[in-house]
């Protein structure tokens, strides 16, 4: 492993701290009295008392015999005020002059005891008068510094750097931890209004024999013991419904769902949805229901159903326009595709711009002209109602029109929130529908529905009357938070594998260009050379230095120069 020079510093203060006995990684539980959050908001009750805090070093100002730092806690940042004869009140002064001017840096997690008070220029503040070593930081943090206007310089925000280092984007980034608070305000917020109606959250499986509850591409894996395949979980819909025929009344679980699909900005393969079920309901009832929970959360996440979406002032206050889908894509497209076969509907798609393909049957065809023509345009909260039956293979059929299923989604800033039916309790009917989704299967849709036997086997036993509604609390979270990026509300989001580091000491011009050539698959060399700034003498050098490193290649292609990593 090649360190840089300030890790090589930092590891032989790790050894200095050892040959004076201080152990930099102890193992003894360090009793605090209190945060920092509760001295500044409380300054009064806290003035002229002893307080023990612990936290991470942010910053220093040495100065002298008298010194400042700022401490990091879960709650805040606070100076610290150190006076080397109040530190160190014998004739050694060892812990001063040489472990906190010295042997500590920026990041290490120290624990403080001292008296609280005011600077003169009026900043609370702990004039320490003991310092604990808890853990030796060995990398240095990004310095990230904001002038005396509020501009941040040298700010961590390279994506890809944050989601890979979720730890240093939380520790530098105070506005990303308030996102992760938000998104438990959320659950918690849904767990509440759940509980109080006396619904029951449960635990339903991951690993499953057939990945039912929706149409997408699973995750396969095999149980050796059991040499079968397992898959993991699309959707837990369908043991909910299972639990709702054993004797449950209304049933909820926050679940981890994976699907083996592509990632985006909105989209990632392990993603979180809430999913209720509550019996002797439908889904005119879930619909009012939706409402009251969304004003719940937005009132009890932001304080108010006002919420800032991108450019977009977004109100979640009840009630929220219901349009039919067909109607929707007539208002938007002129063209009325109630009754439509697939052929048909494959002319409209292509007349409209959106590309098919003969796997696509009745209810792919008409969520695809829904998605690109009209689901963009629904900014405020709308539930988008009464879905094609080829579209929803566990919907119960329209009480007034055969064709047509009691389904709604809600739509969101133009994206899909929630989804929910009057639930498929026809055994007989859902039987029929999983054969459906089989042909389609067989016509080469991998997205199309497994047929779940057992579970017919548990609606043959009776389920009552049920809606349902799933909810992408990730998606609700953007929402919230005001986040364009699924990435930016999980805390360690999928990534492409980390392109390793060159085991070789680069000269800076290298180093630049290596950083460019990281960002990207390939790159035409001119346009790097561009890029680089560098001189004809500098980038001749710096080009034969990564190739003679074997950590670069240029390709003669018929297109021209490339080169990208190897």
């Amino acid at each position: 492993m090649q360190l840089s020079a300030l890790e090589i510093i930092r590891r032989e203060s790790l050894q200095k701290l050892r040959e004076l006995g201080i152990n930099p990684y102890p193992a003894k539980e360090f009793k605090t009295t209190t945060k920092i959050k509760n001295i500044l908001s409380d300054f009064n009750e806290f003035e002229g008392k002893e307080v023990i805090l612990a936290g991470r070093m942010m910053s220093r100002r040495i100065m002298g015999k008298a010194s400042f730092a700022e401490l990091k806690d879960a709650s805040g940042s606070m100076q610290i005020y150190i006076n080397r004869d109040e530190l160190c009140q014998t004739e050694d002064k060892i812990m001063y002059n040489t472990v906190f001017k010295k042997l500590l840096d920026m990041g290490d997690i120290i624990g403080v005891r001292g008296e609280v008070f005011k600077t003169k220029v009026g900043e609370i503040s702990i004039n320490a008068r003991e310092i604990t070593v808890l853990s030796k930081s060995l990398r240095p943090l990004p310095v990230v510094k904001t002038d005396a206007e509020g501009k941040v310089h040298d700010a961590f925000s390279d994506p890809e750097q944050r989601y890979r280092q979720r730890y240093v984007d939380l520790i530098v980034n105070d506005h990303v931890k308030e996102t992760f608070i938000k998104r438990t305000k959320i659950t918690n917020s849904m767990r509440d209004f759940f509980n109080k109606k006396g619904y029951l959250e449960v635990e339903t499986p991951i690993l499953q024999p057939i990945p039912g509850g929706a149409a997408a591409r699973p995750f396969i894996t095999h149980h050796n013991a059991l040499d079968m395949p397992l898959y993991l979980r699309i959707a837990n819909e369908l043991y909910l419904k299972r639990l709702i025929v054993g004797g449950f009344d209304a049933v909820y679980e926050f679940s981890k769902d994976f699907r083996n699909e592509g990632m985006d900005r909105t989209h990632n393969p392990e993603f979180t949805v809430m999913e209720l079920y509550v019996a002797y309901k439908d889904y005119n009832w879930m619909m009012n229901m939706t409402e009251e929970l969304l004003e719940k959360i937005a009132i009890d996440t932001n304080g108010t159903t006002e919420v800032e979406i991108g450019e977009n002032k977004v109100s979640f206050k009840a009630p929220y326009p219901r349009v039919p889908i067909l109607e929707a894509i007539k208002i938007h497209t002129g063209f009325d595709v109630a009754g439509m076969s697939d052929v048909e509907l494959r002319e409209v798609c292509t007349k409209v711009g959106i590309e098919v393909d003969e796997t696509m049957g009745v209810g792919k065809l008409i969520d695809e002209l829904f998605g690109s023509t009209c689901e963009h345009l629904y900014i405020q909260p709308t539930f988008i109602i009464d879905y094609p039956k080829e579209m929803s293979p566990l919907t119960k059929e329209h009480r007034t029109n055969p064709d047509l299923t009691e389904r709604f989604e809600l739509m969101v800033n133009g994206k899909e929130l929630a989804n929910a039916y009057s639930e498929l309790n026809d055994p007989i009917d859902q039987r029929e529908r999983f054969e459906d989704q089989l042909s389609l299967s067989e016509k080469g849709d991998d997205e199309a529905m497994f047929i779940d036997q057992d579970f017919i086997r548990a609606l043959e036993y009776g389920m009552p009357p049920t809606s349902g509604i799933g909810i992408g609390i990730d998606r609700l979270v953007m929402f919230m938070t005001n986040n364009a990026s699924i990435q930016e509300v999980l805390f360690f989001p999928q990534m492409k594998p980390e392109k390793k580091a060159p085991a070789v000491e680069l000269n800076d011009e290298e180093k630049m260009v290596f950083e460019i050539l990281k960002k990207v698959k390939k790159i035409a060399l001119v346009d790097l050379k561009s890029q680089s700034g560098l001189s004809n003498k500098k980038w001749d050098k710096t080009i034969k230095g990564l190739t003679k490193h074997t950590i670069a290649k240029v390709n003669n292609t018929e297109e021209g120069l490339f080169v990208e990593i190897i």
